[in-house]
């Protein structure tokens, strides 16, 4: 009988999804839920895997996938992979999957509500409030900034883009946005209006970022972008906090150039305690948490899981970031 594959899981999971994965193959699991995997432990475990659930946090990096000899597929949980060498993985043949679709809807909410907490000062109005510092009523108390009506500008068109843009008009927001091509069913169907990056960031009111991390986006929020921008608007990332200068945007905060900002990524995460960017009252911070509803994470597991499967099964995976891998295993 031909042995089963021998997956890696690098965190702890619901029951029910182990279990779903030993119905095909042998299963290690790294057994915390918020302690990360160990370097030394993750380079064992995958020395010797048939496939990896990786996390975000996870480095597939090429000392990982050069020693994984019997590697065929990643399985990352987010629609992100820049912490994954797809180029590496694609020339030693190991297929890279993620769960883009899945979490379109939810990430998108939550970037509204980064919109509503930094524009309405939700953040300092809660804390005034449990910290006994609400002691009266006056005109401008706690006042912020309307969302209605207000100029949207998107940076990064993609799925999450048009979701929230979706969104936007029932705010009656005007949405403007830049990407790397233009998208005329977007524009038609959502009334967005192309703008150039530069114009975008002179004309929004709200601007928000949703592209990947690439080489060419790497950076691009910098000292001469925050310039850019209204001193009344608002940053708001819910892509990578590598996007961003965190230095230029703490700049920006610092000298009244922008308004504020609402984070939901970090240039390194977790964040530290006593990074100058929590200490500022305009910041909104959250913990990466853009596709955390309970209904999403468990569709985005059972996502991570049938595409190990396929792979491993010789049957093209739902979702592959590199399918050249798929032509030449002929999956």
């Amino acid at each position: 009988m031909t042995a089963k594959p021998y997956i890696y899981v690098t965190r702890q999971l619901p029951a029910e999804i182990i279990e779903k994965l030993r119905r095909f193959a042998e299963v290690g699991v790294w057994p915390s839920e918020e302690r990360p995997v160990p370097r030394d432990v993750l380079l064992r475990e995958a020395a010797k895997a048939d496939g990896l659930f990786a996390m975000l946090s996870d480095r597939i990096d090429e000392e990982l996938l050069s020693a994984a000899k019997r590697l065929k597929v990643v399985a990352n949980l987010g629609v992100g992979y820049d912490n994954i060498d797809v180029g590496k993985a694609t020339e030693l043949g190991v297929a890279v999957c993620n769960t883009p679709d899945i979490l379109t809807d939810t990430t998108a909410d939550l970037t509204m509500a980064l919109i509503l907490m930094a524009g309405r000062r939700l953040g300092e109005a809660l804390e005034c409030v449990k910290n006994g510092r609400w002691k009266s009523w006056s005109p401008f108390f706690m006042a912020g900034t309307d969302i209605h009506h207000k100029t949207l500008g998107i940076v990064g068109m993609g799925k999450i883009g048009e979701a929230v843009a979706e969104r936007a008009r029932g705010f009656s927001m005007k949405v403007l946005y830049h990407n790397r091509h233009r998208k005329p069913e977007a524009e038609k169907r959502l009334g967005a209006v192309y703008r150039s990056f530069d114009d975008l960031l002179r004309e929004s009111d709200y601007v928000v970022c949703l592209t990947p991390l690439t080489d060419e986006t790497r950076g691009m929020f910098d000292r001469e972008a925050f310039k850019k921008m209204k001193p009344s608007a608002f940053f708001i990332n819910v892509a990578r906090g590598a996007v961003a200068v965190e230095e230029d945007l703490i700049e920006a905060l610092e000298k009244g150039e922008i308004a504020g900002a609402g984070l939901d990524v970090f240039a390194e995460e977790p964040v530290r305690p006593d990074h100058p960017l929590l200490k500022m009252k305009q910041v909104v911070p959250l913990p990466h948490i853009g596709s955390a509803s309970t209904e999403t994470r468990w569709a985005m597991m059972e996502r991570c899981a049938e595409n190990l499967e396929a792979v491993l099964s010789g049957r093209p995976p739902v979702n592959v970031v590199n399918p050249s891998v798929l032509q030449r295993s002929h999956l």
